[in-house]
């Protein structure tokens, strides 16, 4: 697709070239595991240092957020928990770059797109704890449900981005009404005949979607290298369209990659594929024991890479943050801890009914006969002296 050109940045079906399959030298970096920042030939990041304490912001609170739930799976009160520990930068570098038309599809994992997206975080709870159906408006911060079957979210991104070119929201020119979608999926998920399909239908259709792997080595127990012959991002070539590789620990390049290929897809040059190189530092759920599978020394390893303690590094070498700024951010989270864990154990019963209220925008006849139907069976139960 090198005969697509843009006046965002660099085609990005010339600019993504080889890497090698440990990251690379060529892996897009802008700050490094020291917090030091440095250059690339082709990304950069446009926002200043406030911005950057933002992100910083962002990556704390979905860490505690992360680190609450966590907790309140292991004292019973969520049935699961899907961990994301060392992803932060991964998901708040892109879910920055999002503007307010885009939509994202998450599989469920994505509680730090789901903040992006001013998702309160108890909604993410109420799906783990078992008491709704994940049925928060997907109009509520362009952000679909969470999707546990893997792979297929994928599929309503493509779906969803063909339909917006179709509504003439792709490639005006207009920042204010160009929109793209962005689909998340994990190394593991890759491997999946629905994430293939959809690349197939995104790049016939060229469908502003952006493919966002976060390859965080392990597919549950199965290590990356047994998944793939080659880097992840270079499987987009064989479809038509360009990918790239990006250090999934930097939010500052995630954030740059992400926007350059959102951009990309909003001026209608259709999809790429972004592999964010991370690790997944905790379980793969609450329910796994990684210690089963994966050695201590690699974890080790990459904790030197926190994408937290990256930024907390740029922003002290430089004096732009004193103890002040961290310890109100450590009072903030433990506001947000206390939100969690009080608000999660009053989250209310579901009511059987509201299930019908969240098949399709408006209610259809049948619907309606189904919902009345079971209303009078719930009813039943009472008239014989039971309760529903």
């Amino acid at each position: 697709m090198s005969e697509h050109k843009s006046d965002f940045g660099p085609d990005l079906g010339e600019v993504f070239g080889p890497h090698q399959a440990d990251g690379g030298p060529d892996l897009v970096q802008l700050l490094t595991p020291e917090g030091e920042r440095v250059e690339h030939p082709d990304f950069s990041f446009d926002l200043d240092d406030e911005a950057i304490k933002g992100f910083f912001r962002d990556m704390v609170l979905t860490r505690r957020i992360d680190t609450e739930a966590t907790a309140l799976q292991r004292h019973g009160e969520l049935g699961i928990w899907a961990q994301l520990l060392g992803q932060e930068a991964a998901q708040i570098g892109s879910g920055r770059a999002l503007r307010k038309q885009d939509f994202a599809f998450p599989t469920y994992r994505e509680h730090g797109v789901a903040w992006c997206r001013d998702i309160d975080p108890l909604r993410l709870l109420g799906l783990f704890r078992g008491v709704d159906q994940g049925g928060w408006d997907p109009n509520d911060g362009n952000f679909g449900l969470y999707t546990i079957v893997i792979g297929a979210q994928t599929l309503h991104a493509t779906g969803y981005a063909m339909g917006m070119q179709r509504d003439g929201v792709v490639g005006t020119g207009d920042p204010d009404r160009d929109a793209a979608v962005v689909a998340y999926f994990g190394d593991g998920a890759s491997s999946q005949g629905d994430v293939n399909e959809a690349f197939i239908f995104a790049a016939s259709y060229n469908a502003p979607v952006v493919f966002f792997c976060q390859n965080n080595q392990w597919a549950i127990s199965e290590p990356i290298e047994r998944q793939t012959r080659i880097p992840l991002y270079q499987r987009a070539l064989g479809f038509g369209f360009p990918g790239v590789r990006v250090d999934g620990n930097d939010v500052l390049a995630t954030y740059a990659v992400s926007q350059a290929a959102l951009q990309r897809a909003r001026d209608g040059q259709g999809p790429t594929l972004v592999e964010a190189y991370t690790y997944r530092m905790g379980a793969h759920t609450t329910t796994d024991d990684p210690t089963r599978y994966r050695l201590s020394e690699d974890l080790e390893t990459w904790k030197l890479k926190d994408p937290i303690q990256r930024v907390k590094a740029y922003l002290t070498r430089n004096g732009l943050a004193d103890q002040d700024f961290f310890e109100e951010l450590d009072h903030e989270a433990e506001k947000l801890g206390e939100h969690l864990r009080e608000g999660c154990r009053a989250l209310p019963e579901p009511k059987p009914l509201d299930v019908f209220d969240y098949v399709y925008a408006e209610q259809t006849e049948e619907l309606a006969e189904q919902k009345a139907g079971y209303a009078a069976y719930l009813d039943s139960f009472e008239t014989t002296g039971g309760h529903r």
